[in-house]
C-alpha cells in the first residue's frame, strides 16, 4: 500500500542536545532553580516539539559528573535556528556558561509509549554506531524495529531515534514516567518538559 509521504504534512523532526559539565562540587539547586524560573519560557516556542530539561547529578543513577543536558526535539528547522542564533534563548546558556558544542542529528521515529499521558520524570541516551561498512537501509530498519519494541516497555512515555551521518551514529532517546532502568547508558532527570508542538512531531518514522 503506497504511503503518503511524511513531508507533504510537515511532519519532520530534528534532534538537538547540549551538554555542560559543572564542576564536582556545584550546586545543583541552581540549575533547579534556573529552570524552575525560566522553563516555561519555551512553552509556546513556535517550530519546538518538545524540550526536556535534563540533569545529571554526580553519584545518582551512575553518573560520574554533574551536568546541565537539554535534550530537543524540533518540529521546524526555522524554530531551531531562531532559538540558536535568532535570539531565541540560547544566548542565555552562552552568557552564563558559555557556549556549549551543540549535538544535532536528523529525526528517524518517535514513538509514545503506555505512559505517554503522564509527565515524565526521568530520561535516557543510547548511541550505538553502526558497523563500517553497513547498509543504512538495512541498520536504520532494525533500529526502527528495536524502537518500537522498546517503546511499548512499561513506564515509557516516549522514544525518538535519530542519526548523524557524519559519524553514522544511531541514537536512542527515552521519557521515562519514573526512573529510567540501569542498563540505559546514560541517565538524567526530567526537571521540565515543554511540548509546545509535541502534537505535530510523527508518528512512527519521520519520513
Amino acid at each position: 500500500m503506497a504511503r503518503r509521504s511524511r513531508h507533504e504534512n510537515g511532519q519532520l523532526m530534528y534532534a538537538m542536545q547540549y551538554e555542560i559539565t559543572l564542576p564536582a562540587d556545584y550546586d545543583m539547586g541552581i540549575i533547579r532553580n534556573r529552570v524552575a524560573t525560566r522553563g516555561h519560557l519555551l512553552d509556546d516556542f513556535a517550530g519546538l516539539g518538545l524540550k526536556a530539561y535534563l540533569m545529571r547529578e554526580r553519584g545518582v543513577d551512575g553518573s560520574p559528573v554533574n551536568q546541565y543536558a537539554p535534550f530537543y526535539l524540533w518540529h521546524a528547522v526555522d524554530g531551531m535556528n531562531r532559538f540558536l542564533w535568532g535570539g531565541g534563548g540560547f544566548q542565555g546558556i552562552v552568557a552564563d556558561f558559555g557556549r556549549p558544542s551543540v549535538l544535532n542529528w536528523t529525526g528517524v521515529a518517535l514513538e509514545r509509549g503506555p505512559a505517554n499521558a503522564t509527565v515524565p520524570r526521568a530520561a535516557s541516551r543510547h548511541t550505538e554506531p553502526l558497523p563500517a561498512g553497513a547498509d543504512p537501509v538495512g541498520a536504520v530498519e532494525r533500529a526502527l524495529a528495536e524502537l518500537a519494541d522498546h517503546a511499548v516497555g512499561a513506564g515509557v512515555h516516549s522514544a525518538a531515534l535519530a542519526i548523524n551521518p557524519q559519524h553514522w551514529e544511531l541514537t536512542r532517546f527515552t521519557l521515562w514516567e519514573n526512573e529510567s532502568p540501569a542498563t540505559e547508558e546514560k541517565r538524567y532527570q526530567v526537571l521540565h518538559l515543554s511540548t509546545p508542538q509535541l502534537a505535530d512531531l510523527p508518528a512512527g518514522r519521520a519520513w
